[in-house]
């Protein structure tokens, strides 16, 4: 019997001035445990006068989690942190009650040729954390669990699995995991597993129950436990997933929340500047509109 329960393709969506590929929310997938939204940033061929330029704008209820395959972003955000992340390493941002943040192209890369390639994840809060005060962590790559069984690569980027536990300061049961190989191997995972499960499909190919599988593809299984997998050489994929929470959760634009109330607060927040503010930054992203309001 397949394990199999959806299969969901890359979308594309626009971010303002940068294209990306939407997995997850999708209509008939909400949530994986507790992710709720994941994009899949270029790979960006930009040339030195594109620039990435995501001015502030707000999150409440959930965690941003940034991990880059190439290029480099520096973040600033209202709580004063200004860094920049590279490949491998993890930027984590808890919004909780609120945050306002911004992503650039770092200066020294604004006037030369550059790639960005990434993965942007919105992890969102349980319902007690919901409101908690705002934090950042800047895990370092060799600060990330690593190891090679059976000449397949594993590395536990944020959560709790496999006996290990990642320096992501994360909220609930979670797991985000990379898996790669040069040659065909087949892996089983399952019993490390919890929560609902899903598997992304960054680069190469797996044979799973007869049928291969491609890139830009999230497989969403019907339980944690996962079939066993046949990486292709030359592979890479995430497993994540998790404990679901017990209450719904609703999106709109940057916020999330298990009470609509919240996110009617956050929008009213936002067009009357009552959100706090990144230092040395002026421009905003409006809130989109029709939403009845009117941006100051």
């Amino acid at each position: 019997m397949s394990n199999t329960d959806l299969i969901i393709e890359e979308r594309a969506a626009n971010i303002g001035n940068f294209m990306v590929g939407r997995l997850l929310p999708f209509r008939q997938k909400r949530m994986v445990g507790p992710f709720i939204f994941i994009d899949h940033m270029g790979p960006a061929h930009m040339t030195a006068e594109q620039n990435m330029d995501v001015v502030m704008h707000p999150h409440i209820g959930l965690s941003t989690l940034t991990f880059l395959f190439e290029g480099s972003v520096f973040h600033r955000d209202s709580l004063g942190t200004a860094v920049e992340i590279k490949p491998g390493a993890v930027n984590w941002m808890t919004a909780g009650k609120g945050v306002v943040h911004t992503e650039r192209t770092p200066d020294y890369l604004r006037n030369q040729s550059k790639t960005l390639h990434g993965l942007q994840i919105w992890v969102a809060l349980p319902k007690d954390q919901e409101e908690c005060e705002p934090s950042f962590t800047h895990v370092r790559a060799e600060q990330l669990p690593s190891w090679v069984e059976d000449g397949v690569e594993f590395k536990l980027i944020a959560g709790e699995a496999f006996g290990k536990q990642s320096a992501v300061p994360v909220y609930s049961p979670l797991y985000f995991i990379e898996i790669k190989s040069t040659t065909t191997k087949t892996v089983a995972i399952g019993e490390y597993l919890y929560g609902e499960s899903a598997l992304y499909i960054l680069e190469g190919a797996i044979k799973l129950e007869g049928n291969q599988y491609g890139p830009k593809q999230i497989l969403v299984a019907k339980n944690s436990t996962l079939c066993a997998f046949e990486l292709q050489a030359n592979t890479t994929v995430y497993i994540f997933g998790g404990d679901p929470f017990p209450e719904e959760r609703f999106i709109e634009w940057n916020f999330v929340a298990s009470d609509r109330a919240l996110i009617k607060k956050a929008k009213e927040d936002w067009v009357n500047n009552k959100f706090p503010t990144v230092p040395n930054e002026t421009m905003r992203v409006p809130l989109p509109q029709p939403k009845g309001l009117k941006n100051k």
